[in-house]
């Protein structure tokens, strides 16, 4: 398999092959927590490090493990580093953990994960499976994060409300309120805001996508009459 150009990786990540967008995996962490931003941070931190450290690992053992029993172990990887994760927001963050509660084990069957150890991480060499998982993190984590805004921003009129239970005590002045007795809007809060969000960003990535596809149909007739021209020329001048 030939390995990809870092900026195809980078593109994919974040972009064109997103995962939540594009691939449409991990939603179920995904609309389940997004109801602030700190939620959608701390689940997204939690995501991109299993997802740097499970393709990393998956990559450097790619050409010792058998292939009968592959997939159990990257499922055994990944649930080490889940782990790992696990007690790390045990030991800092324990308030934050409590309230993502489930969805932090849940991790190890979040088929982002699991897709991009197979589908790259055990085909690739070590630093373009990190950097691929780096990319599909953050692209993951970019998505938890808007969502979680415009999810926290419409339902409760507040911006980076409790970061203090990520940060600590110097985020607690933190919380942006842009409207003075905003009514909260408890659908936005509920899971039917969190599909109707991510429905909103995916429509709007689609149309993003559609004018860039125009624009470039657009040029592409220009370019091609500039060079029948340059064509038509040289055989005169011939």
């Amino acid at each position: 398999m030939a390995t990809k150009s870092s900026a195809e990786i980078i593109r994919d990540g974040l972009w064109t092959n997103n995962p939540a967008l594009v691939q449409v995996l991990g939603l179920c962490p995904l609309l389940a927590v997004t109801s602030t931003v700190v939620n959608a941070i701390g689940l997204g931190i939690a995501t991109l490090m299993v997802l740097i450290g499970s393709n990393l690992s998956v990559s450097i053992i790619r050409n010792f493990v058998n292939e009968s029993v592959r997939l159990p172990a990257f499922v055994m990887i990944i649930a080490s580093f889940v782990t790992c994760a696990e007690l790390l927001m045990q030991a800092f963050t324990y308030e934050l953990y409590q309230i993502l509660g489930i969805f932090i084990p849940l991790i190890v069957t979040n088929c982002a994960i699991l897709g991009r150890a197979d589908a790259f991480a055990s085909k690739n060499p070590p630093l373009p499976a990190l950097l691929d998982g780096a990319m599909m993190g953050l692209g993951f984590l970019a998505v938890l994060v808007v969502l979680g805004g415009m999810r926290e921003l419409v339902g409760q009129g507040t911006l980076f409300a409790d970061m203090h239970l990520l940060l600590g005590p110097m985020a607690s002045d933190w919380v942006i309120r842009p409207f003075e007795h905003y009514p909260d809007m408890l659908f936005m809060v509920l899971p039917p805001g969190a599909f109707v969000g991510l429905g909103l960003l995916i429509a709007l990535k689609n149309g993003i996508d559609h004018q860039i596809k125009e624009r470039r149909k657009a040029a592409e007739p220009a370019s091609t009459s500039a060079g029948s021209k340059r064509v038509r020329v040289t055989g005169t001048i011939s």
